[in-house]
């Protein structure tokens, strides 16, 4: 038995293409595992503060006193962390917006990678401490960016991911969504048909 964490950000609700392909992969996920445990966070509704110069010292050791401002974004950060860590599925959306994630995502990154919690400087560099888990990618675009030096969102997740110790991980595409009503429509059949493979 697995725990699945679903990660939504997406600001469009029920017309985001990537939340309907999340719901098609946790339904086709609970069909096929029906003893796991699926936990759904829509960071686009529940959402985490813009890191600021405040914020970042509440994730930083020190031993000055937190300002009550300090102290809820350092809790927020140990139960977004404690169930990161509860999890062994990691599933992300990530629709582009503008080239890159959505500022919704990244305010959780942020949130998460905390030194001595998630990962640790060592004398051979940085060691991801979220071993043993698995992660997938459900990215979603208006054109074609696959494989092309306009996918930031490939890259980067797969480095921060990887930073913090998660090395397993699959990508879901589905690209053209801008393109008219026949690009979407295949494009959202060869998605769907990836996510069945791959759960």
């Amino acid at each position: 038995m697995s725990n699945v964490l679903v990660l939504k950000n997406s600001i469009l609700a029920g017309f985001s293409q990537s939340n309907q392909l999340i719901d098609h992969l946790t339904t086709r996920w609970q069909e096929k595992h029906s003893n796991d445990t699926i936990t759904v966070r829509d960071l686009a509704t529940d959402t985490v503060p813009v890191l600021d110069g405040e914020l970042v010292g509440a994730l930083r050791p020190s031993e000055v006193p937190l300002t009550p401002r300090q102290q809820d974004a350092l809790n927020l950060s140990d139960t977004l962390i404690n169930e990161l860590k509860a999890h062994d599925v990691i599933v992300i959306a990530a629709p582009m917006y503008n080239f890159n994630i959505t500022t919704q995502l990244k305010n959780y990154i942020d949130f998460i990678a905390r030194a001595g919690v998630t990962f640790r400087y060592t004398e051979n560099g940085p060691e991801g401490l979220l071993t043993g888990k698995r992660a997938i990618v459900v990215t979603t675009r208006g054109g074609i960016h696959k494989d092309s030096p306009s996918d930031l969102i490939t890259p980067y997740l797969k480095l921060f991911l990887g930073f913090i110790g998660i090395t397993d991980v699959d990508f879901i595409y589905e690209e053209g969504v801008g393109y008219g009503p026949e690009v979407l429509a295949k494009a959202q059949a060869e998605a769907k048909a990836a996510i069945d493979a791959l759960v």
